[in-house]
This record gives C-alpha cells, structure tokens and sequence, in this order.
C-alpha cells in the first residue's frame, strides 16, 4: 500500500507518527514517501498547521494527528 507522510523537520509529533508507521510498515507491506510541507508552499499551505497527516494514495483518505497504532491499524485496513 503506498502512503503518503506528510511532515516537517523538527517535528515531535511527526517523529511520534514516523514510530507508529515503524511499528506496523512490516505488516501492511508499505511504500511510504515522506513530503516536508516547507519544501512546497502549497503543502505547507495545505498541511502546515495539521501535521503530520498520513494520506492512502489508493483511497485518498487522511488521517490526521493524533491517532494512536490501533487507529492507525484501522485506517489502513
């Protein structure tokens, strides 16, 4: 499943979300491409004040901060 992982450098919540991806990549088989929103203005634009945020690339569907592995686990199921 590919995702997208929107964070930001320095980002204690982001380093929090990256554990929990960590936690459960081997699982699911992810391919997950990390986006630094200050490396774009329309990211930051988009997701500058909600990271970090996990995107499905199959569904589209977000999962924004905070979220913990079981609700993680469900958004990936």
């Amino acid at each position: 499943m590919q995702l997208t992982f929107y964070s930001g450098k320095e980002c204690h919540l982001c380093d929090l979300a990256d554990a929990l991806l960590a936690q459960v990549e081997s699982s699911y088989d992810l391919e997950i491409t990390k986006m630094d929103v200050k490396s774009d203005h329309q990211l930051f634009h988009l997701y500058g004040a909600r990271i970090p945020v996990i995107k499905r690339e199959d569904n589209q569907k977000e999962l924004g901060w905070p979220f913990d592995l079981q609700q993680l686990k469900e958004f990936l199921d």
